[in-house]
């Protein structure tokens, strides 16, 4: 399928792991990426400036009291928020508003994921940041760090990080990008599920709720888990809002601070610009990856790369995921276990619809299912063996020149290309 002139060949960078990855397909291929948004030339000053003139809200600094116990919850390292420079001007505010470093925690919003280790701290925030400020990590887990706050309209029990919900001021940090079935990412995501009990996020992330229509990317209204989330967070009382959006290099492309709705429904629309692209036709075969590091740290995460492709390929067509996966599948969590006991998507769909049935990771196992039910799954990674990737119910790629002929001379000629994975989410407008 591939013709031999150098002519009719293109080479395509793929955002993948912390290197990228350059692959050759034919010039006829499409490749499709997110309307690009500039950096702001000033990131500081950026920031302070959103600070003190927010959205819906007064000041930061004039919502702050001298003595104040203050909590700012931050993304993990599975996240490509800018922590370590979008929090040193957020820190400095308060500090001028007269809040103490000691009275300041900065606290990691893990959800259900894993600790990150003292090197991966200071690289998410900084070495000045871990050296002088309270710096937790959210447990999941820990009955005796959490607060219950009631059952939501949707009759699930939630329970919030104890040190967040008795803070005097409460603020959530984080970035907004499309998200596979919570329709944006910050937000009021920022506390459920990612300061939440596990048990609150085995409800929000439930079969039912995953697989509602609406649950899916840049859906917030009406989308069953957003709407919890929303209600989650408000019950908290947050105080302040300050989300970021960022382009493929990593640069702050936009700060959206103040009142937690107003600010984060600002932010969506600016992000959904950009990465929302029309398509006229869905392909045969669709490249894609997890956006690189450290979006691709595992495969259980690249199943949001491949929801984003399944948006591009046609029923029955193939998707190649390529995704460097250094954490493996990972061995943490129940990922693996549950895809091998599923056996396959179909037999994953019937093991999640038996009455009473409940685990870890469930979620991110049902949407791979689906996927897998509409197309082939096809994974390149030097961070997974064959067997791994057997394991997890898809085809491995090793030689990918060798491997897209196959795929074309398989599923058919029309090919695309995602190379910033999910930041891109194609959305099908037939002529």
């Amino acid at each position: 399928m591939f013709d031999s002139a150098v002519n009719s060949m293109m080479n395509i960078s793929l955002a993948y792991g912390k290197t990228g990855l350059t692959i050759t397909v034919p010039n006829d291929a499409d490749v499709l990426t997110s309307r690009h948004a500039t950096g702001l030339p000033d990131e500081v000053e950026a920031i302070r400036t959103a600070l003190q003139h927010p959205i819906g809200s007064i000041p930061l600094r004039d919502t702050v009291k001298r003595g104040a116990r203050v909590v700012i919850v931050h993304t993990d390292i599975t996240r490509a928020t800018p922590n370590a420079r979008l929090l040193p001007p957020l820190l400095a505010e308060l500090e001028h508003a007269g809040i103490r470093r000691a009275d300041i925690t900065l606290l990691n919003a893990l959800g259900t994921h894993r600790r990150q280790s003292e090197a991966e701290l200071r690289l998410m925030l900084g070495d000045f940041l871990v050296d002088n400020y309270r710096c937790l990590q959210h447990d999941a887990w820990d009955d005796a760090n959490l607060v219950s706050f009631g059952e939501t309209s949707f009759g699930h029990p939630v329970r919030i990080n104890r040190i967040y919900a008795e803070a005097d001021v409460k603020i959530l940090t984080g970035l907004i990008e499309p998200h596979f079935f919570a329709g944006f990412s910050g937000g009021p995501k920022g506390v459920l599920p990612s300061i939440a009990g596990f048990e609150s996020v085995l409800s929000n992330h439930g079969r039912e709720m995953i697989g509602h229509p609406k649950a899916t990317w840049g859906v917030t209204v009406g989308n069953p888990i957003w709407e919890e989330m929303r209600e989650m967070a408000l019950r908290t009382k947050p105080t302040f809002l300050v989300n970021v959006a960022i382009n493929t290099r990593r640069q702050i492309t936009g700060i959206f601070a103040g009142e937690m709705l107003a600010a984060h429904a600002a932010g969506c629309a600016f992000v959904g610009a950009q990465a929302f692209l029309p398509i006229r036709q869905l392909y045969d075969v669709v490249i894609a990856t997890n956006s690189g590091y450290p979006l691709d740290l595992n495969l259980y995460q690249t199943v949001k790369g491949m929801s984003a492709a399944l948006q591009a390929v046609r029923p029955g067509g193939a998707i190649l995921m390529c995704s460097a996966c250094n954490d493996g599948l990972p061995d943490h969590g129940k990922y693996a276990e549950l895809l091998q006991e599923g056996g396959s998507p179909q037999g994953i769909l019937n093991m999640l619809n038996c009455p009473g049935f409940s685990a870890h990771d469930q979620w991110e196992v049902q949407i791979q299912a689906k996927v897998q039910l509409q197309a082939d799954v096809h994974i390149y990674s030097d961070g997974l063996t064959d067997e791994q990737i057997c394991r997890a119910l898809l085809v491995p790629i090793r030689d990918l020149g060798a491997g897209l002929e196959a795929l074309q001379g398989r599923y058919g000629p029309r090919m695309c290309i995602l190379p910033n994975g999910p930041e891109t989410i194609p959305t099908l407008q037939p002529v």
